[in-house]
């Protein structure tokens, strides 16, 4: 029970805001709005599953933002200024966010380096590559972007998920089983407890820092990718803060940031916090969007300070 409190206390806290925002404004409580919750904010989703179980190793990824910049300006002038198909960029683009990801997590374990520098430096090496690509927002027109941006999975007559939104459930479901259910999640949660305790039990504790940057970057690059399908169009500047927006989630959704403890789920839970209070400053028309940065600087803040009260009774 201990062990799920912050989940919990999260999932409390989406409950009183979702139901505030519900009899505040009316219309809040409709189906649309609630599959929107999943779909609006699903690139800052799957970049935050990936960020989740880095912080699980205790670690710490800053250039997820301009890795998706990168991605969106780098799949949108292959499509429309070289003609090449998605079929092809996709893959390519989540290779390159992987192998940044590889190169950031080699530095950080074999040079034993602090992952704030190194993904620092990777921030801005992936902000100006993007920039060096192109400078201007490059427009997307293909019939898969079309299609993608039209699909959705009806539930009855009242209820119609979109795409985003569905990948987004299926990127939350890979980390859960991933974090939760396999070797390498519980080795990075080892990690994240006691990186000395975890070698001395003889667990591949290299390898799997490696790993959990390298598909840290990947789902960056698929983040990036589902941007340019919500916006129809690529960007270098796309994504700026969105790394911040990220951690944020992720510790509001009850993972320790020093690691060692979390949850994927409660990282999806963050994420619809995150998009609850979007949502109720757009219903409300009259309040600035810098009122849901007050809000979320608020919860987090009252994450941390629980956070290191459970540190504290811990040890």
């Amino acid at each position: 029970m201990k062990r799920n409190l912050p989940l919990l206390a999260t999932g409390a806290i989406l409950l009183v805001l979702f139901g505030a925002a519900a009899v505040a404004y009316d219309g809040f409580l409709s189906s649309r709005v609630i599959v929107n919750l999943f779909a609006d904010n699903a690139f800052l989703g799957i970049a935050a599953v990936g960020m989740t179980l880095v912080i699980f190793a205790g670690g710490i990824d800053l250039s997820v933002g301009a890795v998706i910049g990168f991605t969106s300006i780098f799949t949108a002038t292959l499509i429309t200024g070289r003609g090449l198909h998605p079929a092809a960029v996709w893959p390519m683009a989540i290779g390159l966010g992987a192998v940044l990801g590889a190169l950031m997590g080699t530095l950080v374990h074999v040079y034993r380096l602090p992952a704030f520098l190194i993904t620092l430096a990777g921030m801005f090496l992936a902000r100006g590559m993007g920039f060096w690509l192109n400078t201007e927002s490059v427009g997307i027109s293909h019939r898969w972007y079309d299609a993608l941006a039209n699909f959705d999975l009806a539930i009855g007559d009242a209820v119609h998920v979109p795409a985003a939104a569905l990948l987004l459930l299926g990127v939350v479901l890979v980390g859960y089983v991933v974090g939760h259910h396999t070797r390498f999640g519980r080795t990075l949660l080892a990690i994240g407890g006691n990186e000395q305790s975890a070698l001395l039990m003889g667990l591949p504790v290299g390898p799997a820092k490696i790993a959990v940057y390298t598909l840290n970057g990947a789902c960056a690059a698929l983040a990036g990718i589902v941007a340019t399908v919500y916006t129809s169009s690529g960007n270098a500047s796309m994504g700026i803060g969105l790394e911040l927006d990220a951690i944020a989630v992720v510790v509001i959704g009850g993972t320790l940031l020093t690691g060692g403890r979390g949850h994927v789920a409660g990282t999806l839970l963050g994420v619809l916090i995150f998009g609850t209070i979007q949502a109720a400053i757009l219903f409300d028309g009259r309040l600035s969007s810098w009122w849901m940065r007050i809000v979320v600087g608020a919860l987090l803040l009252t994450f941390i300070l629980l956070q290191r009260i459970f540190v504290r009774r811990k040890s």
